[in-house]
């Protein structure tokens, strides 16, 4: 095995923490999961006729974005649960924090990028961060973001019910802070970020991924010829007078 050289976490671990996420990558999608989220019709129109597509190129743009949308839920488990390998009284529990570290009082909540959270959500997490403090007063929440405005460990300022608030032991923290906070080396985040190339390189050479596999145009069809009428059907069959429809 190719030696990484990241320190923090061992050269087999590190292959079979990026395995499990490269395996967990969507290749493939029928009609129900594409419809699982209520595919709209009209906005699909609207984009057809804006953008000057055709249904088809519209239906396929919508299911690229549905793909990434998994994707991106899969770096999510990548970034979180790499922190189980790294040891130290580190580990990723089954519910509540995303990380912890009893033993030195830390408790995380861990987002991917820092404009992911509305103000109602973020409000709720800084009340869990607050009750958590309550219930132990060493106790230091960290809320870690991986695309962060800027690096910074900083206090996170808040508004409750239209009121600033703020507590030293609820911090506003970028992944490269949070990685020397665990690790103790600044700059274990960005020799991770070197070494995820090659790691990739090296199981993509290993194991067979998934072919791409989209029945979603057949079974369009099979509602209807006409694409536009089926996506219309899919959604709106049940609905007056959709037993004539026509486009």
């Amino acid at each position: 095995m190719r030696e990484y050289k990241l320190g923090f976490i061992n050269d087999k671990d590190f292959y079979n923490h990026v395995k499990e996420t490269v395996k967990k990558y969507r290749f493939q999608i029928d009609l129900k999961e594409f419809n699982s989220n209520l595919v709209d019709p009209i906005k699909l129109t609207f984009d057809s006729k804006i953008y000057k597509k055709n249904m088809q190129e519209i239906i396929e743009s919508e299911i690229i974005r549905q793909i990434d949308k998994s994707n991106t839920n899969h770096i999510g488990y990548f970034h979180q649960n790499i922190f189980k390998f790294i040891g130290n009284g580190w580990s990723v529990p089954d519910k509540g924090y995303d990380i912890i570290n009893p033993s030195k009082n830390y408790y995380v909540e861990m987002k991917n990028k820092h404009n992911t959270m509305n103000a109602p959500s973020s409000q709720k997490t800084y009340m869990r961060m607050l009750s958590t403090l309550i219930e132990n007063p060493k106790a230091k929440c960290l809320l870690v973001e991986v695309i962060a405005r800027n690096s910074q460990d900083t206090t996170w300022n808040i508004s409750l019910d239209g009121n600033p608030i703020s507590k030293q032991n609820i911090r506003r923290v970028s992944i490269d802070k949070f990685y020397e906070l665990v690790t103790g080396d600044k700059f274990a985040f960005k020799n991770l970020c070197e070494a995820l190339p090659l790691v990739l390189d090296d199981i993509i050479s290993d194991i067979e991924l998934d072919s791409a596999s989209n029945s979603v145009f057949n079974e369009l069809e099979e509602i209807s010829p006409n694409l536009l009428k089926s996506i219309y059907l899919l959604s709106f069959e049940k609905y007056e007078g959709f037993e004539d429809f026509d486009v």
